[in-house]
C-alpha cells in the first residue's frame, strides 16, 4: 500500500566549518555564517529521508514530500532531499522567518502540514546540528494532536501502524503508534544513501513550491519569539598542562595520585 509522508529537513551552518572560522555576533546574538563555507542540510534530517526511502520502497510506492522554513535557501543544498529520492520539495520561505525560535518554526511546520493535508508519516531528524534543542518535532505532533516516537533506530510500517525500534543503553525497545504519527530519527538509522547522477540531474529539473506565511495562515504576530535569547557567546576554553615530576616511576605514580586528590579527581 502506498505510503505518502513528510519529510522536515533544515538548512544549518556547516557542524565541520573550522573553529578559527566560526564566528558570533554577541550584539546581535547570532552566529555569523564563515566566508566560503556553505550551509547544509540537518545531518539528522538526512536519516529522516533515509527512513523515508525505506518505507517508499517497501511500500512499492507513495509520496515523500520535502519541507522546510527558512528565510533564504540555497538551491543547490535544501534540494539535497530531492536528489536523495523526495518527491517534492515546499519551502515556507520569507524575511519574517529569520531567526525563528523553536515554538515559532513549529507554528509555521504545523501550518505548511495542515496546507498538504494528505500524509500517513511525518518524520524528523532527532534535532538540528546548531541549536541541538531537539523541540520541534515534538512540538508539531502536540499542534496537529499526532502520536509522537522519538529516536527511532528503525522504523517500519505493519498492518496500519508505525513500530519503531529505539535504542537503549542496555538493549532496545520497540514502540507502535496509529498514523498519521511523528517520529524523530536517530543518526543509528544508517547508512544513508547519497545522491547519484541521476537524482543530482532529477533534482536540478525540480522546482520548489514556495508559500509565504499568509500561505498557511499566519501573520507576524503569530511568529513572535516566545524566547527572549540574553546571550550567546563562544565560552572561552582554558587548557593547563602539568608534568609531574620524580625520581623514578613509583615516585610520579605517587605524586599524581596525591595531586588528583588534590584536585578532588579521586
Amino acid at each position: 500500500m502506498p505510503i505518502n509522508i513528510i519529510v522536515c529537513a533544515k538548512q544549518v551552518i556547516d557542524p565541520e566549518t573550522p573553529v578559527s572560522a566560526f564566528k558570533v555576533d554577541r550584539e546581535a546574538k547570532r552566529v555569523v555564517p564563515a566566508a566560503g563555507v556553505p550551509p547544509v542540510v540537518n545531518g539528522f534530517d538526512e536519516n529522516a529521508m533515509e527512513a523515508a526511502l525505506r518505507l517508499k520502497e517497501k511500500a512499492g510506492g507513495g509520496k515523500i514530500t520535502v519541507l522546510s522554513v527558512g528565510k533564504s535557501f540555497v538551491n543547490d543544498v535544501i534540494k539535497k532531499p530531492l536528489a536523495m529520492g523526495g518527491d517534492d520539495l515546499i519551502l515556507v520561505q520569507e524575511d519574517a522567518f529569520e531567526g525563528l525560535d523553536a515554538f515559532a518554526t513549529v507554528k509555521a511546520l504545523a501550518a505548511a502540514i495542515k496546507k498538504i493535508g494528505q500524509y500517513d508519516l511525518v518524520l524528523c531528524g532527532r534535532q538540528a546540528s546548531d541549536y541541538d534543542q531537539a523541540h520541534v518535532a515534538h512540538g508539531i505532533a502536540e499542534m496537529l494532536g499526532l502520536p509522537l516516537i522519538s529516536m527511532a533506530a528503525n522504523v517500519e510500517v505493519k498492518d496500519g501502524a508505525i513500530h519503531v525500534e529505539r535504542k537503549l543503553s542496555d538493549g532496545f525497545e520497540v514502540l507502535a503508534a496509529p498514523m498519521p504519527a511523528v517520529v524523530t530519527v536517530s543518526n543509528e538509522l544508517a547508512p544513508v544513501r547519497l545522491p547519484n547522477l541521476r537524482g543530482i540531474m532529477g533534482a536540478a529539473r525540480k522546482q520548489p513550491t514556495v508559500w509565504k506565511a499568509a500561505d498557511i495562515g499566519l501573520d507576524a504576530s503569530a511568529l513572535r519569539s516566545g524566547l527572549e535569547l540574553l546571550d550567546l557567546f563562544i565560552p572561552v576554553s582554558e587548557k593547563v598542562c602539568e608534568f609531574i615530576e620524580g625520581e623514578d616511576d613509583e615516585d610520579k605514580g605517587r605524586k599524581l595520585a596525591l595531586r588528583l586528590r588534590e584536585a578532588k579527581l579521586i
